[in-house]
C-alpha cells in the first residue's frame, strides 16, 4: 500500500446563507464537507476538482467556480490513522476551497450516508472537525464584511449640504 501524502482540501459547498455538510459511513456522528488527500503529482486543485466529483458527483461545468481561498490549517493526524502515512509523519497540511452554488441541491453520495443543507450558522455548529469549524467561521465573517460594505457605501454622502 502506497503512503498518503500529508496535505489534503476541505471544499465548502455553499449557497449565499447555507453550508452543504455530509454525515461519514465510518463515524455517522461525523458531519464534515468535502476532503481529501492529495495523491502523488497532483496539485491542490486538481484534487479539489477529484474530490468534489468523487463525494458529490458535482462537475466544474455551466459555470461553477471552484476558489482556493489562500487559507490552510495545519493539523495533527490522529494516532490511529497515522499508519497510512510514511513512518514519522504526524501532521497534515489542508487547503481551504470554496464551491458557491445559487441554491441547495442534492448530490449524488459515494463515501457518506446522509447530506444537509444548513444556515451558516448551525452549519458551524453540526462541523464535527475544528478546521471545517474555522473555515465556516471564516465564510461567516466575509458575508458579514460584504454586508457592511454594502451598508456603507449605502450611507455615503459627498459632504455637501
Amino acid at each position: 500500500m502506497a503512503h498518503k501524502h500529508p496535505e489534503s482540501v476541505l471544499i465548502l459547498i455553499h449557497t449565499e446563507d447555507q453550508v452543504l455538510l455530509l454525515q461519514r459511513q465510518d463515524n455517522p456522528d461525523f458531519w464534515q464537507s468535502v476532503t481529501g488527500s492529495l495523491e502523488v503529482g497532483e496539485t491542490r486543485y486538481q484534487a479539489a476538482v477529484r474530490e468534489l466529483e468523487e463525494e458529490t458527483g458535482l462537475r466544474l461545468n455551466n459555470g461553477l467556480q471552484l476558489v482556493e481561498t489562500g487559507h490552510r490549517v495545519r493539523f495533527e493526524i490522529y494516532p490511529r490513522w497515522r499508519h497510512r502515512y510514511r513512518p514519522g509523519v504526524t501532521h497534515n497540511w489542508e487547503y481551504e476551497f470554496h464551491l458557491q452554488l445559487s441554491s441547495p441541491q442534492e448530490v449524488y453520495l459515494t463515501e457518506h450516508l446522509s447530506q444537509r443543507w444548513m444556515p451558516l450558522a448551525e452549519a458551524r455548529e453540526q462541523a464535527s472537525s475544528w478546521t471545517n469549524k474555522l473555515a465556516i467561521d471564516r465564510l461567516i465573517q466575509r458575508k458579514n464584511q460584504d454586508k457592511n460594505l454594502c451598508r456603507d457605501k449605502g450611507d455615503e454622502t459627498d459632504g455637501r449640504s
